[in-house]
């Protein structure tokens, strides 16, 4: 478990460690997942309940069969206050990926009253480090107008990505 000390203004030292989720935490990481979309905006309350148990189980599925892994930030007491994954991918081998091995980082959550106090930055360090020990040498993500400059900060760079959703106003790219 990796730790970081924070100390904000005015207050006694709090410390952070950062764990690897468990298949028990699923209950956290689908709370977390459904505030992502509630502070950007995503959909109403009747779309995100009706997204609750298919996401649930579609990450029950890939955390059981390894190819989602999860980091959660938790405070002195145990509790859970940011957390980010990694969709694990396996691609068409080629010039800049030759293995084909390729993480998509998914779900960065950070409690609203700890924003922009470094918490998802570790995360995110944390994830690129595993990324680099295990042999996945491409790491991808959508950001969020809120998190962009932080994947900036870290590397990230836009791509050639398109994309299409037929059949729903073909050409908006949504």
């Amino acid at each position: 478990m990796t730790s970081i000390s924070h100390r904000p203004s005015g207050a006694e030292p709090q410390e952070f460690a950062i764990r690897e989720a468990a298949l028990a935490d699923l209950p956290v990481m689908m709370a977390h997942r459904r505030a992502m979309w509630e502070a950007m905006k995503l959909g109403d309350a009747a779309l995100l309940e009706r997204l609750a148990e298919p996401t649930a189980a579609w990450t029950r599925r890939k955390l059981q069969a390894g190819e989602y892994r999860a980091w959660l930030m938790v405070d002195r007491d145990g509790r859970p206050v940011a957390g980010a994954g990694l969709l694990l991918q396996e691609t068409c081998p080629g010039p800049r990926n030759p293995s084909g091995r390729a993480g998509c980082v998914m779900n960065v959550y950070t409690a609203p009253e700890l924003r922009g106090r470094g918490l998802a930055r570790r995360l995110m360090e944390t994830i690129l480090a595993w990324c680099r020990g295990n042999g996945y040498p491409t790491v991808t993500l959508h950001a969020s107008d809120a998190g962009r400059p932080l994947y900036e900060s870290l590397g990230f760079k836009p791509t050639n990505e398109m994309r299409l959703r037929p059949g729903e106003g073909e050409g908006e790219g949504r």
